[in-house]
């Protein structure tokens, strides 16, 4: 199984990025290029896709989607972080569009070999970007217990997070964690029995999301990303961000609420006297979520949340 075009939430994006012929538009992580192909076909015939993606095989999956369109796409093997850098050397002042969805494709959980996934038996690895130096592997079989335990609930919102550390070390110490379902094993094991049963998640789930996070440093690229965000926008330019867990949601809202309102002088005054200039206003207050029909027809689909912004 290779990759799908199955895009989370496309027709709220389609419709709140208002692209028109002509547009710069970026697509931060193109993953199976659903979103790409859609915001292509809207901006021909003589706009611009900028398509980013850390993935390797994503980037060679794109060329292929794009293939008819390849005249208006420049795709870069790249982090979205990086993006005010690739706009800079490539001459472009500012894009009326940014997609950013931060979910992963299936390709990366069902082929990726790289052991992202609990049900599939793969090395641990866990890199978006095979360039990078750390791994799944490095952090489950060589951190400190309490490092562990830091990870798994700061990124991951375990609560079993001590139990969890102290399992993997005793594990550890007979032989090494190799792969994504001794890992799962090893997780379960250390989860009380009533918990396990009670949730409608898989117990690995969340360690899994946080040995993510820190391998691709996922958290802190996304606040880098963020704080270059109004100055990478066109006046009236959209940002469109898809979020799947509240740690990424966190991070986005925080952001455009400063954008928006970061006056810091004292509520009291009548005036503002700090010279804040509002540089994004939200679209809407509260994200956008799936309906329970994209649910129904793709999982994955249900804990996204999109949020959009306009430059001003």
């Amino acid at each position: 199984m290779g990759f799908e075009h199955t895009s989370v939430l496309s027709q709220e994006v389609h419709e709140h990025q208002e692209l028109k012929p002509g547009n710069i538009v970026v697509d931060c992580t193109l993953g199976g290029s659903g979103h790409a192909l859609a915001t292509i076909k809207a901006i021909l015939p003589d706009g611009k896709l900028i398509g980013i993606d850390q993935d390797l095989d994503a980037i060679d999956h794109a060329k292929k989607v794009l293939h008819p369109f390849k005249e208006n796409a420049l795709l870069f093997h790249s982090n979205f972080s990086d993006l005010y850098k690739i706009l800079n050397s490539n001459g472009i002042e500012g894009v009326n569009s940014i997609l950013l969805d931060l979910g992963f494709s299936l390709n990366q959980l069902k082929n990726g070999k790289r052991g992202f996934s609990f049900n599939e038996n793969e090395p641990l690895d866990m890199r978006m970007d095979i360039r990078n130096d750390l791994t799944a592997f490095e952090i489950v079989n060589s951190f400190q217990k309490n490092e562990l335990v830091d990870i798994f609930f700061k990124f991951g919102e375990e609560k079993f997070s001590r139990r969890i550390a102290k399992k993997i070390v005793e594990t550890r110490e007979k032989k090494p964690i190799r792969t994504s379902v001794e890992l799962a094993q090893v997780i379960k094991s250390a989860i009380p029995a009533k918990f396990i049963y009670s949730q409608r998640i898989h117990p690995a789930t969340r360690v899994f999301q946080a040995l993510r996070i820190v391998v691709n440093k996922e958290l802190e690229r996304l606040e880098n990303f963020m704080e270059d965000v109004p100055s990478l926008l066109l006046e009236g330019g959209r940002l469109c961000v898809i979020s799947f867990h509240s740690l990424e949601d966190r991070i986005v809202k925080k952001a455009l609420r400063k954008f928006e309102n970061g006056c810091t002088c004292p509520k009291d005054l009548p005036i503002c006297l700090c010279g804040f200039i509002p540089q994004m206003k939200s679209v809407f207050r509260k994200p956008l979520v799936p309906t329970k029909e994209e649910i129904d027809s793709n999982p994955m689909a249900r804990s996204a949340k999109l949020r959009v912004a306009q430059r001003v």
